[in-house]
C-alpha cells in the first residue's frame, strides 16, 4: 500500500507539471484531532493541533461546477492525553502527553461549486507511516522536563478506510480556503486492544477537522 501510495504522488506530480491548466495544485493547514468512538475514560483525551500539506488534482466534470479531485496528504493526526497526578519526593509531578500518528492520506474528492463556493465529499484511505509521544512534566507547576520518542506502530492498524466532507471558499485566482472534517470508519488499535493505553482504547478512531489553504496553478 505504501508503494501505491507513493507512485500515486510521482504520477501526479508528473502529469500535473505537463497540464498544468487541468488544475494540479498544493494543499496545507491545521488539524485538530481527538478520538472519537466507545471511550473508557473519555474525559482523559482532549484535542491536539496538528498539521497536514500535500498535492492535489482537480479534474473537471462539468466546466466550473463539477470536479473530481484526488489529494495526496502527509497529516498529523491524534490526541493529547493526561495521566494522573504523581507523589515524588520533591513534590507533585504533573505528567502530559502528545500522541502523533503521521499518516499519508488519500481522499478522492467530488467537489461541486456554487459561484465562489465549494461543497466537497469523498472517501479516503490512509496508511500509518510513524507515531511519536511528546511527554511534558511539570513539578510543583512548573516545567521540569520535556521529550519525544517514536513509539512502536505493531498492534496499530496501518491501513484505514474513511471518509471526507467540507466546504470553502475558492477565487479565480486558484486560492482556496476551507474546512473539512476526516472520519474513519476502523479502530486505529488493531491487535491486542486491550493493552494500549489501559484498554481505553480499544473502540477508538481518529477524528480530525482541518482548517487548509490550497492554491491551484495555471488558473
Amino acid at each position: 500500500m505504501k508503494k501505491l501510495l507513493l507512485s500515486f504522488a510521482v504520477a501526479l506530480a508528473t502529469f500535473g507539471v505537463a497540464q498544468a491548466q487541468s488544475g494540479i495544485g498544493i494543499r496545507g493547514g491545521a488539524n485538530f484531532s481527538n478520538l472519537e468512538g466507545d471511550l473508557k475514560h473519555e474525559s482523559r483525551y482532549s484535542n491536539k493541533i496538528g498539521f497536514h500539506a500535500g498535492l492535489t488534482y482537480g479534474i473537471p466534470v462539468v466546466e466550473n461546477f463539477f470536479f473530481i479531485q484526488p489529494e495526496l496528504l502527509y497529516s498529523v493526526k491524534g490526541f493529547k492525553y493526561e495521566e494522573m497526578n504523581l507523589d515524588v519526593p520533591l513534590g507533585t509531578l504533573e505528567r502530559e502527553g502528545n500522541m502523533n500518528y503521521n499518516y499519508l492520506d488519500l481522499p478522492v474528492l467530488l467537489r461541486v461549486k456554487a459561484g465562489p463556493i465549494y461543497f466537497e465529499g469523498g472517501p479516503q484511505a490512509s496508511y500509518l507511516l510513524s507515531v511519536n509521544n511528546k511527554t511534558t512534566e511539570k513539578l510543583n507547576g512548573d516545567p521540569y522536563s520535556s521529550s519525544t520518542r517514536e513509539r512502536d506502530i505493531d498492534g496499530l492498524r496501518r491501513f484505514e478506510v474513511g471518509y471526507a466532507a467540507g466546504v470553502g471558499f475558492a477565487t479565480s485566482s486558484g486560492i482556496s480556503l476551507g474546512v473539512r472534517y476526516n472520519g474513519s470508519f476502523n479502530d486505529f488499535v488493531d491487535k491486542n486492544p486491550e493493552e494500549y493505553f489501559e484498554g481505553d482504547l480499544t473502540n477508538a478512531r481518529h477524528s480530525t477537522i482541518m482548517a487548509t489553504v490550497g492554491f491551484t496553478f495555471g488558473r
